[in-house]
């Protein structure tokens, strides 16, 4: 049976300016209606099943919370509308919430919401020394360059010993079937479109120090201190939601598709390559310190935050 159609207000493609102008966040001002509910607006992209939770979260709220669902363009967006105040939570990468916090942004990660989606596609190739000399794809600044850059140190090798070339992320799979670039470390869906042509992994691209880690749920420190009892609610309904889905892909994936458009088989592929969690680890605390560190070593950020500057774990299980 198919999930019942998620009642939220969905604020479809909303720039950030017009984000920016909105002013302070909902959960900060007095939104509780007469029912004592307050209305709590999440940020997350649009039509990717690994960002699909807010969509959902209707269905499964705790009481006491409502969700007004908030669309934006890119991850970094996200971190912007959060620092505003535009937004009171999203689901957006590890990756670029760690980059917001190394530049004294006031940014939390208070649960997980998917690992994985990544991809290391070739054409046969095994190793990174097949690939010398070769030109490789990457998403400039994100967790798969992070751990690309890893595995190249792993192998005793070099990042001067390929051509790293930035290439944007809808346009990775094209390119790679153009013969534009030899190979790509890069994100679902892309992974899954360049697997259906034909393509390879070269190695596991999650090997490394930083494994899984990709996608949060991420707030800022000044609500966590004003209402802990909102963000223990919004992490609850979140944590049953990714539970749910979890185990209920074939009944929420067709209207995600009804919704937003795209290749049903190919959704389906990349959820293959996700492993959808809410719960913050020992293991995955000690991923996001890694991945910190990580990204300081190859310059992404030029201060390392620790682990109680990242994350927030007394919200989720």
């Amino acid at each position: 049976m198919r999930a019942r159609s998620p009642r939220i207000a969905l604020l479809a493609a909303v720039s950030l300016a017009a984000l920016v102008l909105t002013g302070c966040s909902s959960a900060g001002d007095d939104t509780a209606g007469g029912d004592g509910v307050e209305t709590v607006k999440i940020g997350t992209l649009r039509g990717q099943p690994h960002f699909y939770q807010p969509f959902l979260y209707a269905d499964h709220a705790v009481d006491g919370v409502e969700f007004e669902v908030v669309t934006l363009d890119t991850t970094p967006a996200l971190s912007d509308a959060l620092v505003s105040g535009s937004i009171d939570f999203a689901i957006t990468g590890v990756t670029p919430t760690i980059s917001s916090i190394s530049q004294n942004r006031d940014l939390r990660i208070v649960a997980s919401a998917a690992d994985g989606g990544s991809g290391f596609i070739g054409n046969g190739e095994t190793s990174l020394a097949e690939l010398e000399g070769s030109q490789i794809g990457i998403v400039q600044g994100s967790a798969q360059e992070v751990a690309l850059r890893l595995l190249i140190d792993d192998a005793g090798m070099s990042p001067d010993d390929f051509e790293l070339t930035p290439i944007p992320v809808p346009e990775m799979a094209s390119a790679f079937a153009s013969g534009d670039i030899d190979a790509f470390m890069g994100v679902e869906i892309g992974v899954s479109i360049a697997k259906a042509a034909g393509g390879t992994e070269v190695v596991d691209p999650y090997s490394t120090a930083i494994g899984r880690v990709n996608i949060g749920l991420v707030t800022t420190g000044e609500l966590i201190e004003e209402n802990p009892e909102l963000v223990q609610r919004v992490v609850d309904t979140h944590a049953a939601t990714t539970a749910y889905m979890a185990d209920n892909i074939d009944e929420w994936l067709p209207g995600m598709v009804e919704e937003f458009g795209g290749d049903e088989e190919v959704f389906t592929s990349a959820l293959e390559n996700f492993w959808l969690r809410s719960d913050l680890s020992d293991e995955y605390v000690g991923q996001l310190e890694a991945l910190a560190e990580a990204m300081a070593s190859i310059g992404l950020i030029t201060s390392t935050p620790t682990a109680d500057t990242i994350v927030d774990t007394s919200f989720a299980d």
